[in-house]
């Protein structure tokens, strides 16, 4: 049971990662693209989230400390969390289509999605994945976890703000409205 519950959220975060990039082969063609510097900053806060889940010891003891107990409880709940935030960007991810990708862009022909997941939040796929982090952290119950979601934050609140722009851009009033509508973030809040 033991290496279950060390290889669970290596299992699953290595199959949402699998499914992402198989999911990637078929997008509409890019008319724009965020500039590389913007990306690359991007990737290596996440690298960073990652290796602080994933790497056995980093020499900063403080970041192992507990913010929850440990046991079943946190990983369980945390689990759970995580699942449940995975599938809801692949849910947004399927439900966007062809208009996806990795970057900030504009594609050929780009449409403005708002239903399904997107008729919730603006942003489901960034809300799917901090609610994966956040369940990571809490099933890891160390400042580590925190550390990383808040990494992972950063970035995306970031990248959001960027794709905002390009989109009141793109659809104008269409989506200024949408925007008034529906949360960016967290349903009804943010």
């Amino acid at each position: 049971m033991r290496v279950f519950y060390e290889w669970f959220f290596t299992a699953l975060w290595f199959a949402y990662i699998v499914y992402w990039q198989i999911a990637a082969a078929n997008v509409k063609a890019t008319q724009r693209v965020e500039l590389v510097g913007s990306r690359i900053t991007r990737s290596i806060l996440f690298l960073i989230a990652i290796a602080l889940f994933f790497l056995p010891h980093i020499p900063m003891p403080w970041l192992y400390r507990h913010f929850l107990p440990e046991g079943l409880a946190s990983f369980w709940s945390g689990a759970v969390i995580t699942l449940a935030g995975l599938l809801f960007s692949v849910w947004a991810r399927v439900h966007l289509g062809t208009n996806w990708s990795r970057s900030v862009t504009i594609k050929q022909n780009h449409e403005l999605i708002t239903s399904g997941p997107y008729a919730l939040v603006r942003h489901p796929i960034y809300t799917g994945l901090l609610t994966g982090f956040l369940g990571s952290a809490i099933a890891t119950t160390e400042y580590r976890g925190l550390v990383a979601f808040a990494l992972v934050f950063i970035s995306l609140w970031y990248k959001l703000r960027l794709e905002e722009k390009w989109m009141r851009a793109q659809f104008g009033e269409t989506y200024i409205s949408y925007s008034r509508r529906v949360a960016g973030l967290v349903p009804f809040l943010l």
